[in-house]
């Protein structure tokens, strides 16, 4: 045999050949999607110093993050120093979130779920949008949000279209239609939130509103989502009704009236869960949150349970009091927030401070 038959199959390699996947990446794909949020944020982060922020930036000036206790938090500083993202984490941006999502890496967030303000309201706090121009206000949000969509995301947008005039107005069917036409969104599913305890009201023409969409939008047909963790109980029914079945209950029945429709009544012993419908009969937040229109905990954390797992990114670019946050961070998700109304960002700030002293908060 030659020298070079006499080596072993490894022998043989090149230097680069011999490196496992993780060695060959650069050290830009070695990051975390949270690694790479923000370019302020440098890879390795040198020791804390007094004053200063784990990337030695003064921590009072803008474009800094910090969290509670630093840089006297030794353990947290420890892992922020390391790149540790096995705690949930808080990232929380002041600003218009058309100019914030753009320090977003592409295709990092694993759910967004927002509600933005609607037309012709919160204008001392938004700036108000006219319901002619809402859809073009919102594509261009839209199309970031879609680049910071990972493939296997969803986009849940709660919103409701208000009455101008006597009737009401289009604009979210307007946005509906521009999103997939203009920007190949596939409108997947719509939810309704059936709001148990509206306020009272009356008008001359209509009655008051006791629903809001909450529309689901999907970049491409496959996506995660976990329908057993929404399940909910099979209901009281259920010991009546399966208690004797009946010769038609044991087999598919066909709908009467010839829809193709049918049912297999058999097909339910033993369960005491089921799969929910599109309609949420839920209640409005009833406390005061410091905001005019804050979203009830639940809601963010369905959608939370639903399409995502531990330790993915969720995405508010309407983040207000923060229910979003605070859903997720609970939940064991990592957190993106945007809010332009400075008032609301420092109070969810400070508050992110006192109920998540160890979680790190970018701001």
């Amino acid at each position: 045999l030659s020298p070079l038959d006499k080596l072993s199959p490894l022998d043989k390699l090149s230097p680069l050949d011999k490196l496992s996947p993780l060695d060959k990446l650069s050290p830009l794909d070695k990051l975390s999607p949270l690694d790479k949020l923000s370019p302020q944020r440098s890879a390795e982060c040198p020791e804390p110093v007094e004053g200063h922020d784990e990337c030695g930036r003064d921590a009072r000036a803008p474009g800094a993050f910090n969290h509670k206790g630093c840089p006297d938090n030794a353990e947290s500083g420890k892992n922020v120093a390391k790149g540790d993202h096995s705690m949930p984490t808080s990232t929380i941006l002041l600003g218009d979130c058309r100019t914030q999502l753009g320090g977003v890496a592409s295709e990092s967030v694993d759910l967004i779920v927002t509600s933005p303000p609607y037309a012709n309201q919160r204008a001392s706090t938004y700036g108000g949008v006219k319901p002619d121009e809402y859809a073009a206000w919102f594509l261009p949000i839209a199309d970031q949000l879609q680049r910071v969509l990972k493939p296997s995301g969803t986009f849940v947008l709660n919103i409701k279209e208000c009455a101008v005039k006597g009737e009401r107005h289009t604009y979210v069917l307007e946005l509906i239609l521009a999103l997939r036409q203009a920007q190949g969104w596939l409108w997947t599913e719509e939810f309704v939130w059936h709001k148990k305890n509206c306020y009272p009201g009356k008008w001359p023409n209509r009655f008051r509103d006791s629903w809001e969409r909450l529309l689901q939008f999907n970049k491409q047909r496959q996506f995660k989502m976990n329908q057993e963790a929404v399940m909910v109980p099979v209901g009281d029914w259920y010991e009546r009704r399966m208690h004797n079945l009946s010769a038609t209950d044991r087999q598919r029945d066909a709908s009467n009236v010839g829809s193709g429709f049918g049912k297999k009544v058999e097909n339910w012993l033993g369960r005491d869960k089921v799969y929910p419908t599109n309609v949420l009969h839920r209640a409005t937040e009833c406390a005061n949150r410091g905001h005019s229109t804050a979203f009830p905990r639940w809601l963010p954390e369905w959608f939370i349970d639903l399409f995502t797992d531990p330790g993915d990114v969720v995405l508010d670019p309407f983040i207000g009091s923060g229910t979003t946050a605070f859903a997720a961070l609970d939940k064991g998700r990592h957190v993106i927030g945007i809010e332009r109304h400075e008032p609301y960002y420092e109070r969810l700030r400070q508050k992110i401070d006192q109920e998540q002293p160890i979680v790190l908060s970018f701001t």
